[in-house]
């Protein structure tokens, strides 16, 4: 066998392309390329007159009633109130707002926050010891573009939360699987709101 014929069937001789080289290659172009899916019967959930159907606001309706499970009130305070998600993102998703209509943070009174802040705290100890989460997502969407269902009101969100609570259901099958109805989680929640009132 020759030098040359030997050579050749050497595999270390090759020479083998560059990864960087490639990498190089592929972030030179321009523009990058992306995966987009394009969703345009999403559009109504960002225009911004998506609640003018509404002709009065839910959570001014509750702030009027008695706590019920008709208006979805569990526990109505001097200056706030704590109300079950109609369209809960897990079981025991509860809000947490001002009696007052009011769509800024700002313009809350330290009385207000004050109490939207108690009524957090019990309604996480209502939820850790019915339903046992293991985490919450606690939070507040401040206007509309911040995804506000509705922004002239502002509300809390407390949404219990579990290992593997997340799934492709609800962006293949656009529906949310919910482990219980909401006369169930209101049965199973108002007597903890029903002893804070008995204290106030």
């Amino acid at each position: 066998m020759s030098s040359a014929s030997a050579k050749n069937k050497n595999p270390r001789s090759r020479k083998s392309k560059s990864p960087l080289k490639k990498t190089a290659k592929k972030s030179a172009k321009w523009p990058h390329e992306k995966n987009i899916l394009f969703r345009p019967d999403r559009y109504h959930y960002v225009k911004a007159e998506k609640n003018s159907f509404l002709k009065e606001c839910v959570f001014c309706v509750t702030a009027k009633a008695p706590a019920s499970f008709e208006t979805l009130c569990l526990y109505k305070g001097a200056l706030a109130q704590v109300v079950m998600n109609k369209y809960p993102y897990n079981a025991g998703h509860l809000l947490v707002l001002p009696l007052r209509h009011e769509g800024d943070l700002l313009t809350l009174s330290e009385a207000e926050m004050t109490e939207i802040y108690k009524l957090t705290r019990v309604a996480v100890k209502a939820l850790r010891t019915e339903y046992a989460p293991q985490a919450f997502n606690i939070g507040l969407n401040l206007g509309a573009q911040a995804g506000a269902g509705i922004p002239e009101h502002m509300h809390y969100h407390i949404i219990p939360r579990w290992a593997g609570d997340t799934n492709f259901f609800p962006l293949i099958a656009e529906t949310k699987v919910i482990i219980e109805d909401l006369a169930q989680t209101y049965r199973r929640l108002e007597k903890y709101f029903k002893v804070l009132a008995n204290e106030v």
